[in-house]
């Protein structure tokens, strides 16, 4: 066995929880891409967010289905990185469902690290951070076919939040959601609302895809959920020192463990942690399947968990 593949090894025994193996979880969707079309199948009249303008999941489908089609034309290629600029609510969400409908892979990132970023990425789409998406878009046909379906452990999303290159897979990002909105027990029609801006996984999760993934209503005028990081129902904390502390409203967050860790101080369906002192070590099936950087999957990948210092 070559050095590359006991890196596999570890990073993989890490994602274990037990004896189930995260290829052995069924979970609703085999891809990001497939969440919305299934919705769109299902509940195409359904109205999802009511500000800044009312979008039912249908409206909402075509126009990812318009930016995967303005995405192709600028020549973005399935499996290539793009970074994501930070748009105004909802088209930076638009746009990085259409990158995982063309099925390509969206980086988070914070715009002074974007040179350092292309150092370690040779192959990357950049994008003007004043896109009028919803506007560019309107020539587009409302309907894309796909050269290629992502499967579930494919890359979904690159995240530089911490500046370590945490890649994180399609079968992360609904394993996550789903724990979360199990834990929640988030009902469909829920009116919800987090205010949370792009460029993190915390994003990705509670505002890309929890609503979605869950049948909510986006809707920051009368909400009756509100996850953020203050003065909301849920609150985010990432001071993973304080864990055992944490009331039954907040939320442990870590993106090596996608988003979430624990509701409270109990782990979320499928995942698990040992605190030690300063460090915190994560197990299941929303760890990272690994860094960009094989010397941090060497040096934090070890004893089928993931250690780090906290």
């Amino acid at each position: 066995m070559n050095s590359e593949e006991k890196i596999r090894n570890k990073i993989y025994s890490a994602r274990c929880i037990g004896n189930v193996e995260p290829i052995e979880y069924m979970i609703p969707y085999p891809s990001m891409r497939s969440l919305i079309e299934g919705q769109n199948i299902k509940y195409s009249k359904q109205v999802i967010i009511k500000k800044p303008f009312p979008l039912t999941n249908l409206d909402f489908y075509n126009l990812v289905q318009q930016t995967a089609n303005w995405l192709k034309n600028k020549g973005l290629k399935e499996k290539e990185r793009i970074i994501i600029p930070e748009l105004k609510y909802p088209e930076t969400e638009i746009l990085l469902y259409g990158v995982w409908q063309v099925g390509a892979i969206g980086i988070i990132c914070k715009s002074k690290d974007i040179v350092k970023i292309q150092k370690k990425i040779k192959t990357i789409t950049l994008l003007d951070n004043d896109i009028d998406l919803i506007n560019d878009i309107k020539k587009f046909p409302k309907s894309f076919n796909p050269t290629y379906k992502p499967l579930l452990d494919d890359e979904a999303l690159i995240t530089f939040e911490k500046r370590d290159g945490i890649k994180l897979s399609h079968y992360n990002l609904l394993v996550n959601t789903y724990a979360i909105q199990k834990a929640l027990k988030i009902k469909s029609r829920t009116r919800y609302f987090c205010d949370i801006k792009p460029g993190s996984t915390i994003w990705t999760i509670f505002k890309v895809i929890l609503p979605i993934f869950s049948g909510c209503i986006f809707d920051p005028e009368a909400p009756e959920l509100t996850i953020g990081e203050h003065g909301c129902d849920f609150t985010l904390r990432s001071d993973l020192t304080n864990i055992e502390e944490y009331s039954k409203n907040d939320i442990a967050i870590c993106p090596e463990n996608t988003a979430a860790i624990t509701i409270g101080n109990k782990p979320l369906h499928l995942t698990n942690f040992i605190k030690e002192d300063n460090k915190i070590s994560l197990m299941g099936h929303s760890v990272t399947m690994g860094y960009l950087d094989n010397s941090l999957n060497k040096l934090r990948f070890n004893n089928s968990k993931l250690s780090l210092s906290i």
